[in-house]
């Protein structure tokens, strides 16, 4: 089974979304400030929606975990794990330049290691249930437009 170029864009965004939220969350508090929360949560937006397409598409290569659930479990948190190290690094560099300050940064990226992996978990698990945008290898997803038949 293989996910369409669409499917994960759509993951891309549903995940923005929810990471962007906690995102700003998190950097109001640690700063005290909405207006630098605001400018770390919007970076990310661009430079997270790319970095996050680019990893749904080296997972689609990975064949790794597709077969009962606890393999699909597996496959999740090593997704999750691997996201993470990629987005905390993502926004430790965006903190650090919005606020000029690495240990503020560092606060703001270690905080999301806990709040993000859970949350990423969650939606891998919630995508995991949701067929739209998969088909099989080497055909077209179910149904002309893509979604479920």
């Amino acid at each position: 089974m293989t996910d369409s170029h669409v499917r994960s864009l759509a993951k891309a965004i549903s995940w923005r979304v929810t990471g962007t939220l906690d995102t700003f969350l998190i950097s109001w508090l640690i700063t005290g400030k909405a207006l630098l929360a605001g400018g770390i949560a919007a970076t990310e937006v661009a430079t997270k929606i790319i970095l996050f397409y680019g990893h749904e598409r080296v997972w689609t290569r990975i064949r790794w975990g597709r077969g009962d659930q606890r393999e699909l479990r597996a496959r999740s948190l090593a997704k999750a794990i691997s996201w993470r190290a990629t987005g905390t690094l993502d926004t430790f560099l965006i903190s650090w330049l919005i606020t000029g300050q690495a240990l503020l940064a560092g606060g703001i990226a270690g905080t999301e290691v806990i709040t993000k992996l859970v949350l990423f978990y969650l939606h891998e698990r919630a995508w995991a249930r949701l067929h739209w945008g998969r088909g099989t290898e080497g055909a077209a997803p179910a149904g002309a437009s893509g979604l479920p038949a």
